[in-house]
């Protein structure tokens, strides 16, 4: 039995949860989600603020998935109460950022600007030119489309240049040394 699977999740205030035979519903103020449960897999409501998920069966396929889904509605959970965020700043001469009617401009040293249009449920903000808030409900998609960003210009050991997340330590190496 998986430990993190066995674990309550507790429904924050103004959170409501309506279970199907294979899915669940999460609404909050910010937003709402739905996940597809399993066959192998149980989600039970144990009294008005805590939710359990269950394995029906002990095959090694239901083993696997049961701390997955568990984690999944707890980040669903989370993410309609509070929301998630990823932040990126952008480092090096004449790299910024934009947006334009929803859709982000990044100039980081290529010919053209390039042009991320986020997904529904997805808002992106720039501050000061060089930082730039993804912001959503779901976390998956606030961590990819933070990664597409990156992608862009991933930072360089050199002279660590690029698009990095707030707080990443990027290793820093020794150019050429001279005879």
């Amino acid at each position: 039995m998986s430990r993190i699977g066995k674990q309550s999740l507790n429904i924050p205030k103004q959170v409501e949860v309506k279970i199907n035979e294979s899915s669940i519903f999460v609404k909050g103020p910010k937003g709402e989600l739905t996940q597809i449960i399993p066959d192998s897999l149980e989600i039970i409501k144990k009294d008005d603020n805590t939710l359990q998920v269950l394995c029906k069966s002990e095959n090694r396929l239901s083993r696997a998935l049961h701390g997955l889904i568990r984690s999944l509605v707890s980040n669903m959970l989370i993410g309609v109460s509070q929301g998630f965020n990823k932040v990126l700043d952008l480092k090096g001469v004449g790299y910024r950022a934009s947006v334009d009617k929803g859709v982000l401009n990044l100039t980081v040293g290529y010919t053209h600007p390039v042009k991320i249009a986020p997904p529904p449920g997805i808002k992106i903000s720039v501050d000061g030119n060089t930082t730039v808030k993804v912001e959503g409900v779901d976390k998956e998609k606030v961590g990819l489309i933070a990664q597409q960003i990156r992608f862009v210009r991933p930072p360089e050991p050199y002279k660590g240049k690029g698009i990095m997340y707030r707080g990443e330590i990027i290793q820093r190496k020794v150019g050429k040394s001279s005879k």
